[in-house]
């Protein structure tokens, strides 16, 4: 049995010795100008769907909660957790797929 915690990773962009992103990439990527700038350094926890694989950034200020597959015992993004709710789901994770 794993913990939820244990299913975390990180993001690490490193961009003290770099020109960084503009104000509008950061914008378009929904990342905080101030740490991808120029000089700046920012590190976030990730997620990984367990159905799709998308990687998501967590967002700290999120209130409500992260979907959760009890059938893998995995973190799945919000899109794969509306799918879940449609009358018609089976359940795939991404390894049942691609085999």
């Amino acid at each position: 049995m794993f913990s939820k915690k244990s299913r975390e990773g990180y993001i690490l962009i490193d961009h003290r010795a770099s020109p960084g992103f503009t104000e509008e990439q950061a914008k378009t990527l929904n990342l905080p100008y101030e740490q991808v700038k120029e000089g700046a350094m920012l590190e976030m926890a990730s997620l990984t769907c367990a159905h799709c694989k998308v990687a998501v950034i967590k967002n700290p200020l999120r209130i409500r909660e992260r979907a959760h597959c009890f059938k893998c015992n995995h973190y799945i993004c919000d899109l794969c957790e509306a799918k879940t709710r449609e009358s018609d789901y089976i359940h795939m994770p991404f390894e049942a797929i691609i085999k």
